[in-house]
């Protein structure tokens, strides 16, 4: 948590234009983690901060996808105003039917790095969303 306190932020505001692209898509990354593996009402500061519980809606799956594409979708755009034009995608596995996989492409909103970004995900039991 550490990683994202004040000074750190503050820091990294002062690279400005000349954070190349990769260290904004890492920081991006960083930050989509944190945000996807928190629970709406987790953060007292910001309610509205992360996704919501899947344990919550477990038991309409497959009905369920679309809910948490949305979710996802909705707290990238509410929380990561580094990315526009966001886009969540299920990713169906055959191996494995009930796992949760979702890519997120989206387009960089920033002025010193242009292009489309993809992000893949998957959702663990007990809620745990790994990010690459």
């Amino acid at each position: 948590m550490a990683e994202r306190g004040l000074l750190t932020r503050l820091a990294a505001s002062n690279l400005g234009s000349l954070a190349p692209r990769g260290n904004a898509v890492s920081a991006i990354a960083q930050h989509l983690r944190a945000l996807l593996n928190t629970r709406k009402g987790e953060a007292a500061a910001a309610p509205n901060f992360g996704i919501m519980d899947f344990n919550d809606i477990i038991h309409l799956f497959p009905a369920a996808i679309p809910r948490m594409q949305q979710s996802i979708r909705t707290a990238i755009q509410e929380f990561e105003p580094r990315l526009k034009n966001v886009v969540v995608l299920h990713v169906p596995d055959e191996k494995e039917p009930t796992a949760l996989r979702f890519d997120v492409v989206a387009q960089l909103n920033l002025k010193e790095a242009h292009g489309t970004v993809r992000f893949h995900t998957e959702l663990h039991p007990g809620g745990r969303v790994d990010l690459w």
